[in-house]
């Protein structure tokens, strides 16, 4: 195994009725600003909860935060607690929502341009300067209420960039399973093919000595597969609804990737699908994820092997099982509503991988996954034939 550090203050609170923990969770006198999405938290109830439980404390509101966070609204509500003194974010919502939090408790305070923040990936560390923040999730995806990672969409140039640092944790995430019941199927869909992509980008590499990292990465995509498509069709069995938020939370709070090598080469391509197109996060990675493998086929052949077999009981060659692991993977995405081509997403999309590829390079991304041999011409092949 590799050397590693594992750091993870996040303080959990996990279950059915917990938004009521919330006085106990934020400091006392804390004047706090309430961010949350395009307010589905007002018709599910939990905009009413939330305010139920904080009832005394000074709460600012501030909505709007994109299904991929905007740079230029999250800075309007760096402008809000910068003028009002908030001391406290609390963000109601799903990833984006959290995502959006984390930049905005880190701009704040920066001395610098904000934007560079993103530009730069500016790591914030354990005992920067940022505004504290908690969490009450409302969407299991992306695992950004227990890890220290975020996205955001720079809107003005089309760049989705992320960055974060120790200082980017939650100080704590309330997971009510409960509340997946009145999100849409779309949502849901997405959801669980996120987290499925989040544990393959720290999965499916190559061969090591992690053993205990796999078994609990492929104990994630088994729960997946298992709960993912009936919990679409009903959320409200809490069986599948408790199962799927922790495996959502599980596969990207830090523990799986710990002591082994990871890609993430698909959500750095898939990112631009999004930031070009406005598709969905989990349908870029959709489309991305298996051609990827394709291209990148006798890198990763032995680990799609193991995967094949512990995951989809296949069997045959070597070449054989490899392969069938990509398709499988595949019928998985289309049974849980995916669609994984481009073309099917998207209009106008013939220069995307010219698009992309001077993008990388201007960035100086010139090689990227596990082994940095996903280089640009790559990267143009596995656009292409998403395409």
């Amino acid at each position: 195994m590799l050397n590693f550090e594992l750091y993870n203050p996040t303080k959990l609170v996990f279950g059915k009725g917990q938004i009521e923990k919330l006085p106990t969770l934020i400091p006392e006198n804390a004047k706090i600003l309430l961010a949350y999405g395009g307010g589905s938290i007002f018709k599910n109830g939990i905009h009413e909860q939330v305010h139920k439980s904080l009832e005394g404390f000074d709460i600012i509101e501030f909505g709007g935060i994109e299904a991929n966070p905007h740079f230029e609204t999250l800075m309007k509500a760096v402008e809000i607690i910068r003028k009002e003194k908030i001391d406290f974010i609390l963000a109601v919502g799903g990833g984006s929502v959290i995502d959006g939090v984390k930049f905005i408790s880190a701009a704040v305070l920066f001395e610098g341009n904000p934007v560079d923040i993103l530009k730069k990936r500016i790591i914030f560390k354990e005992g920067s300067a940022v505004v504290p923040f908690g969490t009450v999730l409302t969407l299991p995806a992306t695992g950004s209420e227990m890890n220290s990672g975020a996205v955001v969409t720079i809107e003005a140039t089309q760049e989705k960039l992320d960055f974060g640092g120790s200082a980017m944790f939650p100080k704590f995430s309330i997971c009510d399973p409960t509340v997946i019941a009145s999100l849409p199927k779309r949502q849901l869909q997405n959801g669980v093919i996120d987290a499925y992509v989040h544990v393959l980008e720290q999965y499916l590499t190559y061969p090591h000595e992690g053993y205990l990292q796999d078994r609990i990465a492929e104990s994630i995509l088994q729960t997946l597969i298992q709960v993912g498509p009936s919990v679409v069709e009903k959320p409200t069995d809490y069986a599948l609804a408790s199962n799927f938020m922790w495996s959502c939370t599980m596969a990207l709070n830090g523990l799986i990737q710990k002591g082994v090598p990871s890609d993430w080469a698909t959500h750095m391509i898939g990112h631009e699908l999004t930031a070009l197109y406005g598709i969905d996060h989990a349908r870029s990675l959709a489309i991305i994820g298996p051609n990827l493998y394709r291209v990148m086929f006798e890198t990763k052949k032995e680990k799609l092997v193991q995967y094949g077999k512990r995951i989809f009981n296949l069997t045959g060659s070597v070449d054989e099982i490899a392969k069938e692991a990509i398709n499988k993977t595949v019928d998985f995405y289309h049974t849980m509503g995916m669609k994984t081509k481009l073309s099917e997403c998207a209009e106008d999309y013939a220069k995307t991988a010219n698009f992309i590829v001077n993008r990388f390079e201007e960035r100086g991304w010139k090689a990227l996954g596990e082994k940095q041999n996903i280089t640009l011409d790559k990267v143009k092949a596995i656009v292409e034939m998403s395409y």
